[in-house]
């Protein structure tokens, strides 16, 4: 069945303290979303993210993102004032976070929380321990001991607990009983407040569609407290890290530095690790959107300690073998592969092999080169077991792209399009309603598009460092926008039931 979604991080959602959350305003978008006639909610990873503010460089694969907690939810509490959470309003600027702001005031407000809760008051607390265990007590030791050590990568530690030696860990967890427990009352306060939201979203018709970023941080509590399942030498060094090759976009190639799995020691476990991943994606949200998922066919390995992506190599992935773990293990669940890039047949038949849906995006499908009209991004060229984007969160937006486009590509747009007008809002609308009128089974559009926003709103500049992530809408920008929205949603079908 045809059905429509809009795409919008959570930390761009409008409201109060500088970064959107679990607010009050995350509630009315939801509103805003069945008004629309829309069945999809698309957002980014939830995890707590480290230097480079990116969702995709996390501490931890399980944990949530500490700012995405509701400040008022924590006042209806009694565990925080209005008072104490005013001052974080000051000389805010409500169309852009400053991460560096909220780093520095932030987990100080929080911490008056916890010091006014008692758990004993608190009975879903105990039972969300329990049910955590397996990732929540290293997070939390891993973020106090960080804390400890100023903030710096855990390679940096001191060894004895770098290497999670048994007498380290047993001192460093009386020393710092107080910050540990702090991370974890952290942890319980935002998937409640998250497991809250997607319950109000599912009740009024609207599902969510989360992201799994395919590798973890270089940073992160999963190296840190499983360094087995990567690649790694006799001294937890990585021997390897990922990346992408150079092509025409990048002459040195794209060097990410995370590390790469051993993907021998994960299928000698019968992928555990990842079924556990899986599954715990499954409890949090309605449909996963996985990243780079041609990276599980092939990845491309760099040589630890290279400046440039120039020397690495393609290495072969584990396949069709742990999706096949993964289905007899968690059953049928919705799955998107993100395939975008430089696709092989063999990506291809594992795409088709899973039976996930892929990604087309229509700012790739308008290739000059392209005279026949055989570009797959095109809409006539889909099947209908894909999800269609006009851009996606590394994309500029539609108005932004148009823009800044030579005249003969703009023309060939025109083209496709059968217009004459070169405005961008124009343009926009119509780049909307050709991913709207395709047979894609999906059709995400980024709320930006709707709005005919330029790159101002852009949410990245892939293998850029520095005024990314930070977008939001402001209060009141969608005012009369989900009647057209809706509209449109109608007009091309894709209302899946009667709003």
């Amino acid at each position: 069945m045809r059905s429509a979604g809009i795409l919008l991080p959570i930390f761009s959602l409008p409201g109060k303290y500088g970064i959107g959350c679990f607010s009050k305003e995350a509630y009315r978008f939801v509103d805003f979303l069945k008004e629309a006639h829309q069945t999809y909610w698309q957002i980014l990873p939830l995890g707590p993210t480290g230097y480079g503010d990116s969702p995709y460089q996390t501490f931890s694969t399980f944990a949530g993102n500490p700012y995405f907690i509701s400040l008022e939810a924590l006042i209806d509490e009694g565990l925080l004032s209005a008072r104490e959470c005013a001052r974080l309003e000051r000389g805010v600027d409500p169309k852009y976070i400053d991460y560096g702001r909220l780093y520095n005031e932030r987990f100080a407000v929080l911490k008056k929380a916890y010091e006014r809760w008692d758990p004993k008051k608190d009975p879903a607390y105990a039972s969300f321990v329990k049910e955590n265990s397996d990732w929540l007590e290293d997070y939390a030791l891993f973020m106090a001991v960080k804390g400890h050590f100023k903030g710096v990568s855990f390679t940096l530690w001191d060894e004895d607990i770098r290497y999670r030696k048994k007498q380290a860990l047993s001192k460093y967890k009386k020393l710092l009983a107080g910050e540990i427990g702090f991370h974890k009352f952290l942890q319980h306060k935002f998937y409640q407040q998250w497991k809250a939201l997607r319950a109000y979203a599912n009740e009024k018709g609207i599902r969510i569609i989360g992201d799994i970023p395919i590798y973890v941080s270089p940073d992160s509590s999963d190296l840190w407290a499983f360094p087995e399942l990567f690649q790694v030498d006799k001294k937890r060094n990585l021997s390897a890290v990922a990346g992408c090759p150079p092509d025409a976009f990048c002459a040195d190639g794209q060097l990410w530095g995370n590390p790469l799995y051993d993907w021998e020691y994960h299928k000698s476990t019968g992928f555990a690790w990842w079924v556990s991943r899986v599954r715990k994606m499954s409890e949090l949200y309605d449909v996963v959107r996985i990243d780079h998922f041609r990276g599980f066919d092939e990845y491309y390995s760099i040589p630890a300690g290279s400046q440039t992506a120039r020397n690495g190599e393609w290495e072969k992935g584990p396949g069709w073998d742990l999706f096949k773990v993964i289905r007899e293990k968690l059953g049928k669940f919705d799955i998107i592969a993100e395939d975008l890039g430089f696709i092989t047949p063999s990506v291809r038949a594992l795409v088709k092999k899973t039976g996930y849906c892929n990604m087309k995006v229509l700012e790739f499908a308008f290739d000059p080169d392209d005279t026949h009209g055989k570009n797959e991004y095109l809409p006539h060229n889909y099947g209908p077991r894909c999800v269609v984007y006009t851009g996606t969160h590394d994309n500029e937006t539609v108005a932004g792209w148009f823009s800044s486009m030579k005249k003969k590509d703009r023309d060939r747009v025109l083209s496709h399009l059968g217009l004459s007008t070169k405005k961008p809002p124009i343009v926009t609308e119509a780049l909307v309603r050709q991913a709207l009128s395709s047979v894609a089974s999906y059709c995400i559009i980024p709320i930006q598009d709707y709005l005919c926003l330029g790159n101002e709103a852009r949410i990245n500049h892939p293998s850029t460092l520095g005024g990314n992530w930070v977008w939001r809408l402001v209060p009141g920008q969608l005012e009369g926008q989900a009647e057209r929205i809706a509209k449109l949603t109608d007009l091309y079908n894709r209302a899946t039931e009667k709003k």
